[in-house]
């Protein structure tokens, strides 16, 4: 169901149940165990999330959901499924790593919810993105509804779920659901400088940014006093004072009446 691997500061999952990475629970089971396995017990900055499929993914399979709904405990089956799939998102939500979902295919219904639980997303302007869910008298209840609103307003959240409208990613881009949109051919390419260059960037610095970036969104959080307090710590820490030494050497190099040759 998944591909794993572990290169310098980027850890990477690919979705690999064919055809369409349908959800299962299953699935949710695997997606936690490779979890704990790529940034459990590694240093990595990064992780990345894409697909070896043409759809990123698709959704709740559909068999299992029909089966689920002909059995008597049926609606609290499905609860359950959801539930899963909710507090996996939240996991990927709040993990230290940055996260950052390449969607060079179709992410429908619990695939898009997917990639907004991702701090960084990136299609290809092919790509169809939408949660479609109100078509079948549902709602996209694995964090859809409350990331979507956070992250583009109540505006487009209303419009995209109330209206169950699938979007391609140039469309995405322009309304803040995606970071950036590219041609499919040019999506792998992109996304690996996008995490290039993350990768080149502190764990400590990356980790702190992401709370505190996220303490602005509520719930009772004071984000400035975050701020102060993840300053502090990282003005302790080695990699920080070696990075702000150097550049204030640097600095200085390169200031006027210090260059090579410079009268004093």
């Amino acid at each position: 169901m998944f591909m794993t691997s572990v290169s310098g500061g980027v850890a990477t999952v690919v979705l690999d149940r064919p055809p369409v990475n349908a959800i299962t629970e299953q699935w949710v089971e695997s997606f936690n165990a490779k979890l704990d396995e790529v940034v459990g017990g590694t240093d990595c900055k990064v992780l990345h999330i894409r697909s070896s499929q043409k759809v990123f993914c698709a959704g709740a399979d559909l068999q299992e959901v029909h089966e689920r709904m002909n059995v008597r405990d049926g609606p609290e089956r499905m609860y359950s499924f959801v539930a899963g799939i909710q507090r996996l998102y939240a996991r990927i939500e709040r993990l230290p790593q940055v996260t950052v979902a390449e969607i060079g295919g179709a992410a429908m219904g619990g695939g898009l919810e997917l990639a907004l639980a991702c701090d960084l997303r990136v299609a290809a302007r092919e790509a169809k993105l939408g949660l479609p869910e109100a078509r079948l008298g549902l709602i996209p209840g694995a964090g859809g509804t409350q990331r979507l609103s956070m992250l583009c307003g109540p505006s487009v959240a209303t419009r995209l779920i109330l209206g169950a409208e699938v979007v391609d990613g140039a469309t995405a881009q322009g309304l803040g659901l995606v970071q950036w949109a590219v041609p499919r051919a040019e999506l792998t390419e992109r996304t690996a400088e996008i995490i290039g260059r993350i990768d080149a960037l502190p764990a400590g610095a990356l980790a702190a940014a992401k709370a505190c970036i996220a303490a602005a969104r509520g719930g009772g959080r004071n984000g400035y006093s975050e701020e102060l307090e993840a300053t502090r710590r990282l003005l302790s820490d080695a990699e920080t004072r070696q990075r702000v030494e150097a550049f204030l050497a640097g600095a200085a190099h390169s200031a006027p009446g210090k260059r090579k040759g410079a009268s004093a």
